[in-house]
């Protein structure tokens, strides 16, 4: 019987940083896939996010009508959502388009600056929502991990209390380590 709970880490609108501190576990990678295994990520070849994931990282914010219909079947068939970094927490960087709305910021990238075709897409870019957000706005999130990107060890010990089946105590690491 495979006791090992399943993982999964996916990206919204976010630079993939957090995900590259997740890398950062180095060597405790190897123990922590004792543990775990890896069902979808976009560090693996697994194009449809699966049923019955135990644990999800999410990173980014929710900035498309895709990424709204991603994190509501994520969160269906997740038992544990963590919000994997600032932009998922308080949706960071990608609200920085926020006060300036998502019809503006389109006509201002492309149609204002020099571009060779100017016109906004219509089939490549997903539609905007007005607002990017955090997670929490759409959906039941049962852990918070801060940090633009949360340092590896914020990470590793996170991942191995929940794997443990432990909500983590986040309050007294710092930046740097835990």
């Amino acid at each position: 019987m495979n006791t090992k709970k399943r993982l999964a880490t996916i990206w919204l609108d976010g630079c993939s940083g957090c995900h590259m501190s997740f890398l950062d576990i180095d060597q405790r990678l190897l123990a922590l896939a004792e543990k775990v295994d890896l069902v979808f990520s976009p560090l693996v070849d697994q194009k449809e996010f699966p049923a019955d994931v135990d644990i999800t990282l999410v990173e980014g914010a929710l900035s498309t009508e895709e990424d709204l219909h991603k994190i509501r079947a994520i969160r269906e068939r997740t038992k544990v959502l963590v919000a994997f970094g600032d932009c998922a927490v308080t949706a960071n960087i990608p609200s920085m388009r926020n006060p300036f709305g998502a019809e503006a910021m389109l006509k201002t990238v492309y149609l204002e600056k020099d571009a060779l075709n100017a016109q906004v897409p219509t089939q490549v870019v997903p539609k905007l929502l007005e607002n990017a957000i955090p997670l929490h706005q759409a959906v039941n999130v049962d852990l918070f991990i801060p940090g633009c990107p949360p340092s590896a060890e914020t990470i590793f010990f996170a991942l191995s209390e929940l794997v443990e089946g432990r909500i983590p105590d986040l309050t007294q690491l710092t930046r740097f380590g835990a």
